[in-house]
């Protein structure tokens, strides 16, 4: 199959007085195409998400990346050094909500819906780090109906803002979930990964849940010393295969 060409493109997501960032890819042929939303990790709507936006749109999807700190700090996109995590850290943690995440997450899928390529009933989000989590959230929004969820921490723990752990909206969730975890992951102990499991179980969310021996937080992304092309490229398919019950 030839591959797509991209029209790819920064756009603006209107909140009421709020103007929200978000980076688009769009294949330039003319199609019906699912939309996908892409959830950041701490370090802002960077190179990485930008490219993993346009992976997922030279397989057929019409990809956006909200930038989900554009609240408080529009246009934020940092490296990976220490410094730069415990900013990206304390964005995440102490100034975002769950509501607030979950507004910019429709706002997206609105957007999405304004554009003639994009069918109106076919929509899933991929996260990765906060992203993941964030990405547990989504899947609770009526739109989206297939999430992909790389090592979310503090699913089983927190949420955004306070409030209930984010896993305990597991009987909210409508479509399928997929989560990916790293099992040297020391932020996301493999009981919490048996807790997330045991509660799509219980309330018969179709899903799937991957564990990667030798692969620890971040292993997805090709811009960190954790990356692991083998669980990486495996973790891909698996998205792929996911993504493709909206054709």
């Amino acid at each position: 199959m030839t591959e797509l060409v991209l029209d790819t493109s920064w756009v603006k997501l209107l909140q009421n007085n709020l103007q929200i960032s978000a980076y688009l890819a769009q294949p330039k042929e003319p199609g019906s195409y699912p939309g996908i939303v892409v959830l950041q990790e701490i370090f802002g709507v960077n190179s990485h998400i930008r490219d993993v936006t346009e992976r997922i749109a030279k397989e057929g999807y019409v990809a956006i990346a909200p930038a989900l700190f554009d609240r408080f700090a529009p246009g934020f996109e940092t490296g990976y050094n220490p410094e730069d995590i415990e900013v990206g850290r304390k964005y995440a943690w102490m100034q975002t909500t769950a509501s607030e995440l979950l507004s910019n997450i429709q706002s997206a899928i609105d957007y999405l819906k304004t554009l003639p390529q994009v069918k109106q009933d076919s929509f899933g989000c991929i996260g990765f780090c906060f992203g993941g989590h964030v990405a547990y959230l989504a899947a609770t929004l009526p739109d989206i109906q297939a999430t992909a969820s790389f090592y979310g921490a503090r699913i089983t723990t927190n949420t955004p803002g306070g409030s209930a752990a984010t896993l305990t909206l597991t009987p909210q969730i409508s479509g399928t979930l997929y989560a990916f975890f790293g099992m040297e992951d020391a932020s996301i102990p493999p009981e919490q990964i048996d807790e997330i499991e045991a509660e799509l179980e219980k309330y018969k969310i179709p899903h799937r849940v991957f564990r990667y021996d030798g692969s620890d937080h971040g292993f997805f992304c090709d811009r960190r010393p954790s990356y692991n092309p083998k669980a990486a490229a495996d973790a891909w398919e698996e998205v792929k295969q996911l993504f493709m019950q909206l054709k």
